[in-house]
């Protein structure tokens, strides 16, 4: 296949990054074992790790006895709501590490705590072991009688999706808003982006096939696959942001539409230079830059800290 012809971005910034991306994690990764992948993915994270905002110190906990969260006071808190955050990874890789800086910067921006989820990964355990440490970790901060914003990348914003629409069936209340970037929610594989960009740089939709065969999640069971669902009336008000160049773009994309449908407040943005995972790219790139200040926007906004 020549991947000359492939749709690519122009900014020089996220093509900077995209370089120093494959410089750490090679495209064929999901061929390696899982050790190795965990290995590139580490690495490459941990190139893009920065220090925390001043005066902030978190804190290693355990929810529930058993699930790890860190939990991120901001020097200035201005809201007693709470920003859940579940990392991406496609269910595979990932840990408090990898978004350690991203967490930190969104809770600082945003003016409240957050607490991101070390959730079990696969193929050591297979699904419902994610969505059920997150859920865990939702219905503790909820019974400290928080109000709730869910927010995850990828593989993290299927779960903080599958969250909202579990609570939704069990009457849970006190999510107040949802932030789902570039999420993986269920498409077919073979339309839309997944056609279209099935070889774009960073993700490919080999590779979310590859993600879903890990998991071993049962087809069409709303919580995995949100775009599903039989009805999308009563979910929390979204902020949905895609990256254009991204075989899930169209999973957010269609997502955002069926939740205006059913009247349901949601934002919806698409970022026309990004790739899949360009919130590491955001102090490089213009394009990341301006997206990840919607989202840290979109935080304080649901958060009520404004």
């Amino acid at each position: 296949m020549d991947f000359s012809q492939q749709p690519r971005p122009t900014e020089a910034g996220i093509l900077q990054f995209m370089e120093i991306c494959d410089s750490f994690y090679p495209p064929d990764a999901v061929t390696a074992s899982i050790e190795q992948q965990r290995q590139w993915y580490d690495a490459l994270c941990s190139r893009f790790d920065r220090p925390l905002p001043e005066g902030m110190r978190t804190q290693d906990d355990a929810v529930m006895g058993r699930i790890p969260v860190r939990r991120y006071p901001p020097r200035t808190i201005r809201t007693s709501t709470c920003l859940l955050y579940l990392h991406g990874g496609g269910f595979v890789v990932g840990s408090l590490e990898s978004h350690h800086a991203i967490c930190a910067e969104i809770a600082d921006h945003a003016g409240a705590e957050l607490v991101s989820v070390d959730y079990r990964l696969a193929p050591e355990h297979r699904w419902p072991a994610q969505t059920d440490d997150c859920y865990g970790v939702l219905k503790s901060l909820l019974a400290e009688g928080k109000t709730v914003v869910l927010i995850g990348d990828s593989a993290g914003g299927n779960l903080a999706a599958g969250l909202a629409v579990r609570a939704k069936g069990e009457e849970l209340s006190g999510i107040v808003g949802q932030i789902l970037i570039y999420p993986a929610l269920g498409g077919d594989l073979v339309s839309g982006s997944y056609e279209e960009m099935a070889n774009a740089p960073g993700l490919t939709t080999a590779d979310v096939g590859y993600y879903r065969s890990v998991l071993q999640a049962p087809a069409g069971d709303p919580v995995v696959e949100p775009l599903a669902s039989s009805s999308f009336a009563g979910l929390p008000p979204a902020f949905i942001t895609v990256a254009h160049f991204d075989p899930l773009r169209d999973d957010g994309r269609n997502y955002a539409a069926r939740l205006a449908e059913a009247g349901v407040e949601v934002w919806f943005r698409e970022e026309p230079q990004m790739v899949h995972a360009w919130l590491r790219a955001r102090h490089m790139s213009d394009g990341a830059r301006a997206g990840f200040r919607a989202i840290c926007e979109a935080a304080r906004h649901f958060a009520g800290s404004n």
